[in-house]
């Protein structure tokens, strides 16, 4: 991107802590992304600046760059756009949290989602509580009917006579099923972004 110049020392000020700005407010996304909203608001810049045939150049550039809006608040939405874009073609877990963040309030179906990878937690946990204490955690059976996947107290009535089914193979069908969960959940952001 080339910037522009400017024949006024404040113009050219204005214009680079604009440019600024605009870097810092989209410091999250990749630099390829960075690049071209950078581009696209140097584009805007230059072509609001061309329909200008009186004032001054300073006067010019404010009321472009007013119209254009302040980059923290304009950028808002695209950056949380192009996160959840990132996101959901990597499926990086530490991209789709951060793209989660930003679209938090962007409505009741991104809440949904966080809480889904939020449920992934509780595989993780249940791992651990395996490890730990492997008498009160599993797949409980008892007479043919599923009574509780997870941590539970051995003390309890109902499940005295369980049978924990899964034994060693609980924390390789953990695994498992964060993957698969994660992937489904991911395939369903990307779904959602593309019908939007």
């Amino acid at each position: 991107m080339k910037p522009l110049q400017f024949e006024q020392k404040a113009s050219q000020r204005i214009y680079e802590d604009y440019m600024k700005r605009i870097k810092k407010a989209t410091n999250i996304l990749s630099k390829e992304d960075q690049q071209d909203l950078m581009m696209e608001f140097n584009s805007h810049i230059f072509e609001g600046l061309q329909s200008y045939t009186t004032g001054s150049e300073i006067d010019n550039l404010l009321d472009v760059l007013q119209k254009l809006g302040t980059p923290e608040e304009v950028l808002k939405p695209l950056v949380a756009e192009k996160k959840l874009e990132q996101a959901t073609r990597t499926f990086n877990p530490v991209h789709i949290f951060k793209a989660l963040a930003l679209n938090i309030f962007n409505g009741i179906t991104y809440v949904i989602f966080a809480l889904l990878y939020l449920f992934l937690f509780s595989f993780v946990f249940l791992i651990f509580a395996e490890l730990w204490n492997p008498s009160e955690v599993g797949l409980f059976m008892k007479d043919g009917q599923l009574l509780a996947l997870g941590k539970v107290d051995g003390t309890t009535a109902e499940l005295q006579g369980a049978t924990e089914v899964l034994g060693h193979w609980f924390i390789p069908i953990m695994l498992l099923l964060i993957v698969v969960f994660y992937v489904l959940i991911t395939l369903l952001l990307r779904l959602k972004r593309r019908n939007k």
